[in-house]
């Protein structure tokens, strides 16, 4: 059984930003709390588990402690609660039927020992890379095959030798129960099932059920079971307890062939390895702690090698442990060492008390585990990534086939479905009203799309214009050479033919070419340039901390790489950035996006509605904005000053809602921070900024560009600023930003209005070419070395009104 980890950070990559330690008395106690409650959960269950393979059930026991205290000492994520697996159920039962209990311990061994060599040679990373629906369709299909045979034990019965036998001795077994046992069995189901949703009773009994509910589920539902049998002094089959006999703990060499054998090994350590790592990624992204998952395999390994020596089952990160671990508050890895010990302290000591646990109850335990390992949340996530037939093959061939079978098939099947989507293309051709073509192409072109193209593109008129629109999906050589060959025939007679490539803003396509209008809710919808609305397009995360370390684990895989030699030239020389870029905070302003800027480029400042205090202003001073303004100034000596405002501005909407006002109540922090756009309020209403090409949209618009304005003004306030624009090396710029149309403006000082940044670099990217002509011009007529020509050049190049920088150095480079 293991925990959705679709959108879980990969461990090692992240920081553990987990809160301070707290004192050690707390952790202590936390921890030996944390390990009650696990124990508590684990004993049933891994008597359960011993039963379901046919182990003797000391055999659950014994796994449970040395996973317990061995991977709780050695492993590398503190707060996995390693044990008996549900995942390795149906594998350990196959092994015992063929090789025997004590040839089983010695696979498990050789499972330990190839763990500890994988561990060694640090691939623990390579185990991450099964497809997820291959993982939860395994898990779903040992799931049922769990409660197929349990459901036997329940009945009163006993199971069969593989999940299809079970499934057709089914009818015999239900007409023909044991009651005793079905009476059992249904109450440990109710139980386990009812217990969490106590705490939802009415009145007074919901409250005495939410302190009952912390009692483990698990735990309540076999004591009640057992309560139930010897109170009625029922008739059934209890748990046994062999004692341990040196001679059973020396594993045995398995009888067979050898590649069978190492089969079984390889088996056994794949579905462990798989299930430990995918559980130690969940459990740090649920605990926020950073684990090192190679270290984790060979706590794993070494876990199997000594619960193979004593006579225990194969080990493996467990869900179920390890959330109750995180839930109850468990700190560090003394917390499962402590379950490991309790639960050895149980079998050694209360075998008694074990022994009168009916069978039924353990199979009841255990059957509901399994059919909780068919997750819908995991269907559902499986089918919106359109990976269910892998699913469903894994699934239905684990019941039917086995574990390996299974997983091998469901392999096949992915590599089946991948290669599908990447030669499938749709062609569509559309005649318009005057009678010319267009052919649309979505999805990859290869080879394999060359009869379907060859027969819409053979199906077209002659000496008709036609437009080829491709969505910028793979172009191989055969599909390039039908295109062009069909295009140099239809032009030779008398065709006009245009080859372009394009895709709608409002298409997405999907893998296997399906192309998919407007955003209703669907499949995957990410664009290939949008990482930044990567969360927005795939299952929400419920942990917004998850979501940005995931954010950070990308940029450490993908782009850190790219920028460390620049980071690191930086780190050597400190910063020098020519621009301090003020703007609001607003979440959806990315300022290095607009003005194509990266690392050392900007010095920005950011505070709600891109303000910039005015000195001894009453009840709102503020000092924080002029000091970064001195500092860049003064210090960095930046060239240019950018103040840039954006549409739906918040704080321009509560400064026109009057929250600044001073008669409205006690003053809020963020109503005497707006009071510094007071000026702006007042300009609004002396002389508001426009814009060049077109109205504004509204009130709020119109004073969020003359809040830009006001603010560019009391920038002069501040001596340093006013000092360096005098010399004429500082400029300020005053610019705005659409979100919706994603357009930036730029203000003209000269006529107060803002133009679109196109137009403004056209407009300055002329004038400052005759200037450069007139310069010329002048220099050939012999100009006077004073620097004349120069003059009239930067009188051109400033007719927007802004000061230029000496040198003619350019403010941001915003990004058309």
């Amino acid at each position: 059984m293991t925990l959705d980890i679709s959108s879980a950070p990969i461990a090692s990559d992240t920081t553990d930003h987990a809160p301070p330690d707290p004192d050690p008395r707390i952790r202590w106690t936390q921890d030996l709390s944390a390990s009650l409650v696990v124990f508590l959960i684990a004993v049933p269950f891994s008597l359960g588990i011993a039963l379901a393979t046919g182990a003797p059930l000391t055999a659950g026991l014994a796994a449970a402690a040395v996973g317990g205290i061995v991977v709780g000492l050695s492993g590398g994520t503190p707060l996995m609660v390693s044990g008996p697996s549900a995942a390795l159920t149906v594998i350990t039962a196959g092994l015992i039927a063929q090789y025997g209990w004590r040839a089983t311990c010695a696979v498990t061994v050789a499972a330990g020992l190839l763990q500890l060599l994988l561990g060694a040679r640090r691939v623990a990373r390579t185990a991450l890379a099964v497809s997820p629906a291959i993982v939860h369709g395994m898990l779903a299909g040992v799931g049922l095959t769990i409660a197929l045979a349990q459901l036997h034990v329940v009945l009163g019965g006993s199971p069969q030798s593989s999940a299809v036998a079970n499934l057709l001795a089914l009818p015999e077994q239900l007409s023909g129960p044991h009651p005793p046992a079905v009476l059992v069995g249904a109450v440990t189901v109710a139980v386990l099932l009812g217990w969490p949703r106590l705490d939802r009773l009415p009145g007074r009994a919901g409250e005495f059920g939410a302190r009952l509910a912390k009692v483990p589920g698990p735990l309540a539902a076999v004591a009640t079971a057992t309560a139930l049998a010897l109170a009625l002094d029922l008739r059934l089959a209890h748990i046994e307890l062999p004692s341990w006999q040196p001679q059973s703990l020396v594993p045995a060499l398995p009888h067979g062939s050898l590649a069978g054998v190492l089969a079984a090994a390889l088996t056994v350590t794949a579905v462990a390895s798989v299930e430990s790592l995918l559980s130690a990624v969940a459990v740090d992204r649920m605990s926020q702690r950073t684990g090192d998952l190679d270290r984790e395999l060979r706590g794993q390994g070494l876990a199997n090698l000594v619960s193979g020596l004593v006579g225990g089952l194969p080990i493996a990160g467990g869900a179920v442990r390890s959330t109750a671990n995180v839930r109850a508050g468990g700190q560090t890895r003394w917390a499962s060492v402590l379950h490991g010990v309790w639960v050895l302290a149980a079998a050694l000591a209360l075998a008694g008390g074990l022994r009168r646990i009916p069978l039924a109850a353990l199979a009841a335990l255990v059957l509901v585990v399994g059919l909780q390992m068919v997750s819908f949340a995991h269907i559902r996530n499986v089918h919106r990534h359109r990976e269910f037939p892998v699913y469903l093959t894994t699934m239905l061939a684990v019941v039917a086939f086995g574990v390996l079978w299974g997983v091998g098939l469901g392999a096949a099947t992915a590599v089946l479905l991948a290669l599908y989507r990447l030669t499938r293309a749709h062609v569509d051709v559309e005649t318009g009203p005057d009678g010319s073509i267009t052919v649309h192409t979505h999805g990859p072109l290869t080879f394999t799309a060359v009869p379907r193209l060859s027969r819409a593109l053979a199906g077209i008129p002659e000496a008709t214009e036609v437009t080829v629109v491709h969505d910028g999906s793979f172009l191989d050589h055969a599909a390039y050479e039908t295109l062009h060959d069909w295009r140099t025939g239809h032009q030779a007679a008398g065709g006009r033919v245009s080859l372009v490539t394009r895709r709608q803003d409002d298409e997405v396509l999907d893998p296997d070419g399906t192309v998919r209008t407007g955003s209703s809710p669907g499949p995957h919808r990410c664009r290939a340039w949008t990482p930044w609305v990567g969360h927005h397009c795939i299952e929400q995360q419920e942990d917004p901390h998850g979501r940005l370390l995931d954010g950070v684990r990308v940029f450490q895989q993908h782009t850190a790489p790219l920028i460390r030699p620049e980071l690191a030239r930086l780190a050597r020389e400190g910063q020098t950035p020519s621009q301090l870029f003020l703007t609001c905070s607003d979440s959806r302003m990315v300022t290095s996006m607009i003005t194509n800027s990266g690392p050392g480029d900007l010095f920005a400042v950011r505070n709600v509605g891109n303000l910039v205090p005015a000195p001894f202003e009453p009840g709102a001073a503020d000092d924080s904005v002029a000091a970064a303004v001195q500092y860049a100034v003064e210090v960095l000596e930046v060239r240019s000053i950018t103040v840039c405002g954006h549409s739906g501005c918040g704080a321009m909407k509560a400064l026109l809602d009057g929250v600044h006002d001073e008669r409205t109540g006690p003053p809020t922090p963020l109503a005497r921070w707006l009071r510094n756009g007071r000026g702006s309020l007042d300009r609004l209403r002396r002389v508001p900024a426009e814009f060049a090409d077109r109205p504004v949209v509204d009130l709020v618009e119109q004073l969020c560009i003359t809040n830009v304005v006001q603010q560019l003004d009391q920038l002069m306030a501040n001596p340093a600023v006013e000092r360096r624009v005098e010399e004429g090396s500082l400029r300020l710029v005053g610019m705005y930003f659409d979100f919706a149309t994603a357009q930036a403006y730029v203000l003209d000082r000269a006529t107060g209005t803002f133009s679109p940044v196109e137009a403004r670099t056209e407009a300055r990217t002329e004038a400052r070419t005759e200037a450069r002509t007139e310069a010329h011009a002048g220099a050939g007529a012999g100009a006077r070395p004073d620097g004349r020509a120069d003059e009239k050049l930067a009188e051109r190049a400033g007719k927007d009104g802004r000061v230029p920088v000496d040198g003619g150095e350019d403010g941001p480079q915003l990004a058309a």
